[in-house]
């Protein structure tokens, strides 16, 4: 049986759409650093004790998803090991018309550009330490709510394969919680992304419920669970 191009989703990304920031040609890939922090490997019969080494620098971490070799090379550390669940948006297009209790901010999210790195730096850290990076926003579409000089919310894309792309960094700054705000931005990059003929899919904690049950009130079900493991290069 063909494996689905999503079991592997950093491989697949990697070897197609965005080999544009992959390093390494051989059956181990990454990001660029300043990119996103993910590693990833043809199949668990990857050798990686060389190629592995040549990727990544002496003190760094970095994240592997779904695909990891049998056995991890001599100085690295496991740092964490969990699960993710894999969604896919099976109820094309999701309606753009979130609810939100302050009405009046519906339909004023923006385009986020290179100018607001910063504040998008700053959101994620607050959410999700390690994952954004200083290029990540050039991975597709960036879109936010702005409240005053805040960004409120925030959602874009990371992770394109052939046929799928993946919605990613929602998040919604703490003071700005239960607007509907994270539903509306998702909305509407979901459109976007049916728009062009592709499916949208998106990467969740499996702990994360409060998450998990917007993603399926948005038409998100649930494609596969994927391993993921955290591990850092010793220095």
């Amino acid at each position: 049986m063909i494996p689905h191009p999503l079991d592997n989703p950093m491989w697949a990304a990697l070897t197609g759409r965005q080999r544009w920031v992959a390093l390494g040609d051989g059956r181990v890939r990454r990001y660029l650093p300043d990119v996103a922090p993910f590693l990833a490997f043809a199949d668990a019969s990857v050798d990686a004790a060389k190629e592995i080494d040549d990727l990544v620098a002496r003190g760094e971490s970095v994240y592997v998803v779904g695909v990891a070799p049998h056995h991890w090379p001599t100085g690295w550390r496991v740092l964490a090991t969990g699960n993710i669940l894999q969604m896919l948006c099976t109820r094309v297009p999701v309606p753009d018309d979130a609810p939100s209790s302050d009405a009046a901010t519906i339909g004023r999210w923006a385009p986020l550009a290179v100018r607001d790195r910063p504040a998008m730096l700053a959101l994620t850290a607050q959410v999700y330490p390690e994952f954004f990076r200083e290029r990540t926003d050039e991975l597709g579409r960036y879109v936010g709510i702005w409240r005053g000089d805040t960004l409120a919310a925030m959602a874009g894309e990371r992770l394109e394969t052939e046929g799928h792309v993946e919605i990613s960094a929602v998040c919604t700054h703490p003071d700005f919680l239960g607007r509907g705000y994270a539903a509306q931005l998702m909305a509407v990059l979901a459109n976007e992304i049916a728009a062009r003929g592709a499916t949208p899919f998106l990467h969740v904690g499996d702990h994360n419920q409060r998450a998990i049950d917007l993603y399926l009130r948005l038409g998100f079900v649930e494609r596969a669970r994927l391993a993921l493991w955290k591990l850092r290069r010793e220095a």
